[in-house]
């Protein structure tokens, strides 16, 4: 597409300015209105052919809608009309240069256009590509260097010094920087914070080791800063002892939500108060992630089902709660189908309907007594990343035990069958592995390492300051303590 008009564009728009294109891209394009819609259902046919499309032309210099191709070309020619404008996607096309065209002025007034269809259809705004403004250009140009990254690049890829027992935090690190949606909402600087804010914030930290990892450097980065704002934030993990990487990572993910959350008001707040002293403190404990719309919920929140069946009148009582990972049991249930072997057996029974029994009766809303019930828990919502935690660690009052046998999980993951709903509109349930956290050693002394996926078919293993070429094989023959899984469609709302 070319960057700027042609001389035919150029004649036209002194001729003719943009009042046609304005009307016809408002009624033929996108329809910003009921009249418009039922304009566009009645008229927007090809004056050759009679027919609908697939892809229509209007002419901009007269009333003629034409298919692609002869029919519209052949117009143009006959009646030296060189300008139409394409209908699906509102673009401008000269029919003398055989190309397509961008002019600024039209853009304007086509994302007007779309924002008004929307409000009119009751919708959110469709997917648009990035369009740099003044101020984006100008940095571009201003630095012209480029990293071009290839199957064999390197940049991305980081070892992390151990400040003494801290591998649980270094896991997690490496598998939240090879998180792609995380990865383009720091490098496109989406986050905003008050200076003042900006060094007891968590998500500014991220942000800064982000631009490290991708910075060419290959020396093992130290993460001292990030570990103090996690005991600062999460004081159940400051100390030196050894941690568990899945309450790092939850812990992790609860202090970026709220950083996350409450940066776009504290940034307001700032300004509004610049010589007020900020009194806000944070709360300690995991905060609640529903109907949060930051980059955290975004990638990682899902909504499990819960169904309650009263077993005397087949009453469905159902609840609807957020979570950012699912842990899976992989100890034998009693009178059960004894010990998981796989992920799959794991969700399977993590899903399966359970009989509460006489001892946890719950109080049916039908029949106002307390009955016996069955509980089943299903996917109501998937998140983008789908991570699950095998629980190797059992604790109780005699002994505390780790569970070293080996779960066998795929490499491509179909959530469907786990689903309290399925919806084919939304696209497909299928999830790609992309990190997998391992401990190695006993539940009192051992080490956490981590495999990523570093391009489509490169594997690395990342062992604190150490990171080494792997294969899939030694990803998936690995004893596995977290998964990570990245679904390969993304459906916008």
């Amino acid at each position: 597409m070319s960057e700027n008009v042609c001389q035919h564009f150029r004649d036209y728009y002194k001729e003719f300015g943009l009042k046609t294109f304005e009307l016809v891209h408002a009624f033929f394009s996108v329809s910003t209105t009921t009249d418009a819609r039922r304009r566009k259902a009645l008229s927007c046919l090809c004056y050759t052919c009679g027919g609908s499309g697939p892809q229509l032309f209007s002419c901009l210099h007269c009333i003629f809608f034409g298919c692609k191709g002869s029919h519209m070309f052949d117009h143009q020619k006959i009646n030296k009309h060189h300008i139409a404008l394409e209908l699906s996607y509102g673009m401008i096309y000269c029919n003398s240069c055989k190309d397509y065209m961008y002019h600024p002025e039209c853009q304007t007034i086509a994302e007007v256009h779309l924002k008004n269809e929307a409000i009119s259809l009751n919708k959110s705004l469709s997917w648009r590509p990035w369009a740099p403004n003044d101020v984006d250009i100008n940095l571009l140009l201003a630095n012209p260097k480029r990293r071009h990254t290839s199957g064999k690049s390197t940049i991305g890829l980081r070892g992390l010094m151990n400040l003494g027992s801290t591998c649980f935090m270094n896991c997690i690190v490496q598998a939240l920087i090879h998180t792609p949606l995380l990865r383009d909402y720091f490098f496109a600087e989406r986050h905003e914070c008050t200076v003042k804010m900006s060094t007891k914030c968590l998500v500014c930290e991220m942000s800064r080791v982000f631009q490290e990892f991708y910075s060419g450097t290959r020396a093992p980065l130290s993460l001292h800063r990030l570990l103090h704002l996690i005991w600062t934030h999460a004081r159940h993990l400051a100390g030196y002892e050894q941690q568990d990487a899945h309450e790092f990572f939850i812990a992790t993910l609860d202090v970026l939500h709220r950083h996350c959350k409450n940066a776009k008001s504290e940034v307001e707040k700032a300004e509004r108060n610049k010589d007020k002293k900020d009194i806000s403190k944070d709360k300690e404990g995991v905060t609640n992630p529903a109907h949060c719309t930051c980059i955290i919920d975004q990638i990682f929140t899902g909504r499990l089902q819960s169904d309650v069946v009263c077993q005397s009148c087949k009453g469905v009582s159902t609840t609807i709660d957020p979570f950012w990972d699912i842990s899976l049991d992989l100890g034998e249930v009693p009178h059960g189908s004894g010990v998981p072997k796989s992920l799959i057996d794991c969700l399977e029974r993590f899903t399966r309907a359970e009989h509460l029994g006489s001892s946890s009766k719950i109080k049916c809303g039908s029949c106002k007594v307390y009955q016996e019930s069955t509980k089943q828990l299903s996917m109501h919502t998937l998140p983008i990343v789908a991570s699950f935690h095998l629980k190797r660690f059992e604790h109780s009052s005699q002994i505390d035990k780790k569970i070293s046998t080996f779960i066998s999980f795929p490499f491509e993951l179909d959530m469907k069958p786990f689903m309290s709903k399925v919806n084919d509109s939304l696209g497909d349930y299928m999830y790609s592995l992309y990190a997998v956290i391992n401990h190695v050693g006993s539940i009192d002394k051992g080490h956490f390492t981590a495999f990523v996926r570093h391009h489509k078919d490169v594997w690395v293993k990342c062992d604190d300051h150490m990171i080494s070429t792997a294969t899939l094989k030694d990803v998936l023959n690995s004893e596995g303590y977290m998964l990570f899984y990245h679904k390969k469609v993304l459906e916008y709302e």
